[in-house]
């Protein structure tokens, strides 16, 4: 055998082992929890929202996955069959368009974007629907650089009550997490935010709800959801909103009903019945020239 066909049949046994070892570290890797849930920070079940988003994420990057894989693909295929080989001399034959090609590579992008279209549009709309009144709403009020958490009558609130919150103190220790804004949510009701900032534009964000809502002076977002699965989570606010961002950090409790209310209670023992409303916001832009 000639040291070419030697060399021909290493470089196929090479190409031939490394294609199933990265086939086989995919099928592996595919098979693990943080590969199924996309490497998102949360579990699925967490909200009625959770896993709508975490579905849009993971297929999108299955699909993206799949047509990257096809076009590397067709790049080595061209780069290999197309070579230049040896004894070849001169220039290959030039063409100055492909007609079929060309229509094929406009439409199947297009077609791509519309169905990505599709799909965000339509859980969007889901994630937002408002359509039907929610148990609960709280006015949270995002203020440099903390939180205050109105708690408005409804089905499961009899009456107005408020929380204020402090900033925290980043200092290099242990944060004493109980010192935190703490908003309480009941386990398995449908839960409006209305999001509204005192001062700055913040950003209201709770990684394990996958959700995030810019809070701009003036105007009001809305976030709609039903917490399903009792526990404490962080959260943050997102935007750059001045010195002390980093210490604007809040918690969110969702519990029982029962415990949601005791803490209801607990807020009105200490006197804090009503609303801390927009007689409190200092932005000086909205303020009324007199």
């Amino acid at each position: 055998m000639s040291s070419q066909n030697r060399t021909g049949s290493r470089r196929k046994t090479i190409t031939t082992i490394t294609g199933l070892a990265i086939a086989g570290a995919l099928v592996l890797t595919g098979c693990s929890p943080e590969v199924e849930k996309g490497w998102l920070p949360t579990e699925r079940g967490t909200t009625s929202n959770t896993d709508r988003i975490m579905d849009l994420w993971v297929n999108s990057w299955i699909a993206a996955l799949v047509v990257g894989i096809i076009t590397w693909g067709l790049i080595v295929w061209c780069i290999v069959a197309y070579r230049r080989r040896k004894g070849t001399v001169g220039f290959p034959r030039q063409t100055s368009f492909n007609l079929p090609l060309e229509v094929f590579y406009l439409t199947i992008p297009l077609f791509m974007v519309l169905v990505f279209f599709y799909f965000t549009d339509r859980d969007q709309q889901a994630i937002d629907d408002r359509s039907q009144p929610a148990d609960v709403v709280v006015d949270v009020r995002g203020k440099q650089w903390a939180w205050d958490f109105n708690y408005k009558a409804g089905d499961v609130i009899e009456e107005d009550v408020y929380e204020a919150g402090v900033q925290a103190h980043l200092t290099g220790n242990t944060i004493d997490m109980e010192r935190l804004p703490t908003l309480y949510l009941p386990v398995n009701k449908s839960v409006d935010l209305e999001l509204n900032a005192r001062d700055v534009i913040h950003s209201f964000w709770v990684p394990a709800f996958l959700q995030k809502r810019d809070m701009i002076p003036g105007k009001t977002n809305y976030i709609r959801f039903t917490p399903t699965k009792e526990g404490t989570y962080d959260g943050k606010c997102a935007e750059l909103c001045g010195e002390y961002h980093s210490e604007m950090l809040f918690r969110v409790k969702v519990v029982s009903e029962a415990e949601f209310q005791a803490h209801m209670d607990d807020l009105k023992a200490a006197g804090n019945t009503g609303l801390l409303g927009v007689e409190y916001d200092r932005n000086p832009n909205l303020n009324e020239i007199k």
